[in-house]
């Protein structure tokens, strides 16, 4: 049988402007997930005494939450729902990168996801079941042997496993894939950019240590800056790559 052109078994990659758009949003998501974490945490240090409050026994950190009072609720709601925007910068870090390397991306968008939901779940603990506790913690003297113990499990499981170490994993996993895909000479993303992707990931997956040994405290204390920063250079990377004709 005669070769026809037709018959190639390539399969084109999608392009054009809906294309670049998945990819922008993916950036645009990057940047304003970091800009909003800084902001929420910094409201957190300077009201709540953020993250340091986090190992404080029930009937500091309860009260404490309480006095917040409804802004304060409101910034842990924010905070809560701010990894959703995990998944529209793997969606978009998925199409920028796929040419080249698209099983890879599709495991990081799975982990992405994955870290979405924990986070989402252990700090949405703080506006919702941790409130109710701090209320029945200031009504409720007689109970609050039982509120402590309910306390220091729900912020060990919630927290501690759930939000920071699922959650830190997987986010940790994800920058890491997309950062190995970008080290590809034929990525049309700067090496150096995959590298600091590199660097930031395995900070990352040490520091997520940190409530497991002492030993790693400033490497999580690093990670805590490294992170925007990578997360803006990887949004901003996504808005060049989608501008510059690079889609294949």
């Amino acid at each position: 049988m005669a070769y026809s052109p037709q018959m190639t078994t390539d399969v084109a990659l999608p392009s054009g402007p809906s294309h670049a758009a998945i990819i922008r949003v993916g950036g645009f998501s990057l940047i304003f997930a970091a800009v909003a974490f800084l902001g929420v945490f910094s409201y957190l240090a300077a009201r709540f005494n953020y993250p340091d409050v986090l190992d404080g026994r029930a009937a500091d950190v309860l009260p404490a939450l309480l006095a917040t009072g409804d802004a304060g609720r409101a910034v842990w709601a924010i905070y809560a729902l701010l990894p959703l925007f995990w998944i529209p910068a793997a969606v978009g870090a998925f199409h920028a990168l796929r040419a080249r390397s698209e099983g890879v991306m599709r495991m990081a968008m799975q982990f992405a996801i994955v870290s979405s939901v924990a986070m989402i779940l252990g700090l949405m603990r703080w506006p919702s079941f941790h409130w109710e506790l701090a209320q029945a913690w200031a009504v409720e003297p007689s109970a609050r042997p039982a509120l402590d113990a309910v306390f220091n499990a729900s912020n060990r499981y919630l927290g501690n496993y759930i939000g920071e170490f699922l959650g830190e994993l997987c986010v940790s996993v994800f920058f890491s894939l997309s950062a190995f895909a970008m080290l590809d000479r034929d990525s049309g993303f700067p090496r150096w950019v995959g590298w600091l992707g590199v660097l930031t990931g395995a900070a990352g997956l040490i520091g997520m240590f940190r409530n497991v040994t002492t030993g790693v405290a400033s490497i999580a204390e690093v990670n805590n800056y490294l992170l925007p920063i990578w997360m803006i250079v990887f949004g901003v990377s996504l808005l060049r790559y989608s501008r510059k004709g690079l889609l294949r």
